[in-house]
């Protein structure tokens, strides 16, 4: 009898287990830099001649594919622990047109998902842009525009960077504000290209204030290669972020990237230290799991073990594309972004 109940125990625990995970449900939001994701047409308008089949890189056909083969199937197994739909939204970085994205979406890998692309054409020297994938399913862009980002004097070597993508949208059906950044590299240095990063964070910043001013309680994402950590000055002044969601005022994000990095965690690394570039920053509306509609849960970076230098001097580096001018077969120089949002499902039945 005494063994009879006790599975009796055991079974209505799981059930009741069962029952709390079905009273959520959740979406799956990332970000992740392409390195170098260009086709193999030479554009006259942008410096791109490297990656041609004619280029120093040798960048032809079967690179190209090989390329797509490698980030399809990264994006496709990012969030899958949580989802086996993947991804809703996707903020990506260094893709050279929507061209080059449209090959990527209709891999085999993706293709079930059917994702949609908004991209922002930009004057970057280099010709790479920033764009959002969408599952359809789940997200329906109300609204998009590009963020012109004017570079200060003398700050950096080229004239342009890549524009910001805003763009609104419904998450299922939360109205949400999606900012992609890929913010001006610490070329020549950090201390002289720091203005370059902080006139990007003062232009995501300035449209932020704008939305807050009209929905203070506005669901804002925040995502991009900042080329800066969350600790830096751009990240934490510019966009007014902070790593102690008790220590938030009106406006300011959340950063959970912060405490990680303490930790000795990164996204790339240079010269033996990691760096934690690729970031998602959240409004402090995300954070209450009172209020109806979806609220984060939990963030990640994903470095599964194939994605990771096993050999050589980049032992332990996310696995890149390139070394120089060598193809390498690699994945990226960083490795993707990506967080959890859960809400109740008792409320929308």
């Amino acid at each position: 009898m005494k063994k009879i109940l006790c599975i009796l125990v055991v079974l209505q625990l799981a059930l009741c287990a069962l029952s709390q995970v079905k009273r959520y449900q959740l979406t799956v939001i990332g970000f992740y830099n392409l390195e170098n994701l260009y086709d193999t047409i030479d554009n006259p308008l942008v410096n791109d001649d490297d990656f041609t089949p004619k280029g120093v890189k040798r960048y032809g056909t079967a690179i190209f594919r090989d390329k797509l083969n490698k980030l399809s199937k990264v994006i496709s197994e990012i969030g899958t622990d949580y989802s086996d739909q993947g991804l809703s939204l996707l903020g990506v970085a260094e893709i050279e047109n929507d061209t080059v994205l449209q090959f990527l979406t209709q891999h085999p890998l993706l293709q079930k998902r059917n994702y949609h692309i908004v991209h922002a054409s930009s004057k970057d020297i280099r010709g790479v842009d920033v764009a959002l994938l969408y599952n359809p399913v789940y997200f329906f862009p109300l609204d998009a525009q590009k963020l012109f980002v004017s570079l200060p004097g003398n700050s950096k070597e080229y004239s342009f960077t890549r524009d910001i993508l805003y763009c609104k949208g419904l998450l299922y059906d939360d109205t949400v504000h999606v900012y992609v950044n890929h913010w001006p590299s610490r070329r020549g240095g950090q201390e002289r290209s720091d203005p370059a990063r902080m006139a990007a964070a003062a232009v995501c910043r300035k449209h932020i204030d704008s939305v807050l001013v009209n929905e203070p309680d506005s669901r804002i994402l925040v995502m991009g290669d900042m080329n800066d950590d969350p600790s830096d000055i751009s990240i934490r002044v510019g966009l007014r972020s902070k790593g102690n969601r008790n220590a938030l005022q009106q406006g300011d994000l959340f950063n959970p990237w912060e405490n990680l990095l303490k930790k000795g965690v990164g996204t790339l690394a240079h010269r033996d230290r990691w760096g934690l570039f690729d970031q998602i920053m959240l409004s402090k509306s995300w954070l209450d799991r009172f209020r109806p509609g979806f609220y984060f849960f939990r963030e990640h970076i994903f470095n599964p073990s194939y994605l990771t230098e096993y050999t050589g001097r980049y032992k332990g580096y996310p696995m890149r594309t390139w070394d120089g001018n060598r193809y390498r077969g690699g994945y990226s120089d960083h490795f993707p972004v990506y967080m959890v949002f859960l809400r109740n499902s008792i409320d929308y039945q």
